[in-house]
């Protein structure tokens, strides 16, 4: 299925394809609709120009011309608009087009990074996360308004990113296998060439993509909120471990992801409550606006309640 998120964060597509049937000669595929709406938008960007010509008054927008948008407005190796908290994660370094970020681990990392440069007008795009909760997203500042998802690819999907990065300025991809280092350098000339970045989501299978501008990971989650029997979660501290390209080791940090309030910033380490994860839950509401609480919820088992969507799409 190829979606996209645009008017009112609404879902717009196509029927999924049975894998189990044949395949038919005219099947439309994932990269195909990528190809279709960059080729319209390119016609619409000529009509315009026509338009302009003769003082026509311009159609009104539609997808393509905002695609067309992203087109116009990319650059080249620049610094993106990046959260305080993501820019400390990378030694107070700015998100780079050109580059590509991993991020294994965590869902909710991926929407944070995404949302620094969309908050500011940039185009996104996800690829072959199925699972990828736009409420989620939306929660964390992601605009859906310029939020296109490709949930499954199939086997195109190297060809889907690559036609997605010449339009958009943040894509996003968990690929379906090994990715090699002849396939990583060919995109990543791809990106330079696009002004566009990559960030990867990886898996058992494929932990981290090859040539990444740095390497993020989620090494262990705290959770908060339930109180005696009774409450539900609301928020996490996450312990992130970051190797950048050459570093010798790599560097741990500690991020509220989300604090109770729905922000992303950076925590202070609960070492010491961590000591013994299975101690009493609060009795009273957590308050990460000042201290730690003095009892975590345990992160073993499943919460005794359940959880807001929104919530249990970020967990990642």
């Amino acid at each position: 299925m190829f979606e996209q998120v645009f008017e009112h964060g609404s879902v717009t597509g196509t029927p999924a394809v049975d894998d189990a049937r044949p395949v038919r000669p005219n099947r439309v595929t994932a990269l195909d609709q990528a190809r279709t709406l960059l080729a319209q938008a390119k016609a619409q960007k000529a009509t315009r120009e026509v338009q302009k010509a003769t003082r026509e008054v311009p159609a009104p927008r539609t997808t393509e011309t905002r695609v067309q948008q992203a087109l116009d407005t990319a650059t080249v190796d620049r610094a993106l608009p990046t959260l305080p908290a993501i820019a400390e994660l990378l030694s107070g370094a700015a998100l780079r087009t050109g580059a590509v970020y991993s991020v294994r681990g965590s869902t909710a990392l991926v929407m944070a990074m995404m949302a620094g440069p969309s908050a500011e007008g940039a185009w996104c795009g996800v690829v072959g996360v199925p699972s990828f909760g736009a409420e989620a997203a939306r929660g964390l500042g992601v605009d859906l308004e310029r939020l296109v998802l490709v949930p499954d690819p199939d086997r195109d999907w190297l060809s889907v990113v690559a036609a997605l990065v010449d339009a958009l300025t943040v894509v996003v991809v968990r690929p379906p296998g090994e990715v090699t280092p002849g396939e990583a350098s060919r995109l990543a000339a791809r990106l330079r060439t696009r002004g566009a970045m990559l960030i990867t989501v990886g898996s058992e299978e494929n932990r981290h993509w090859p040539g990444s501008e740095a390497r993020l990971e989620v090494q262990g989650n705290t959770w908060f909120g339930l109180g005696a029997g009774e409450g539900y979660l609301t928020a996490r501290q996450a312990t992130i471990t970051v190797t950048g390209r050459g570093a010798a080791r790599p560097h741990r940090h500690h991020l509220w992801l989300p604090a109770l309030d729905g922000e992303i910033r950076p925590a202070t380490p609960l070492t010491s409550q961590l000591t013994n994860p299975f101690a009493d839950t609060l009795s009273t509401p957590l308050n990460p606006f000042t201290d730690p609480p003095t009892s975590p919820v345990t992160p073993f088992g499943d919460p005794l309640v359940e959880e807001p969507e929104w919530q249990r799409e970020a967990a990642g």
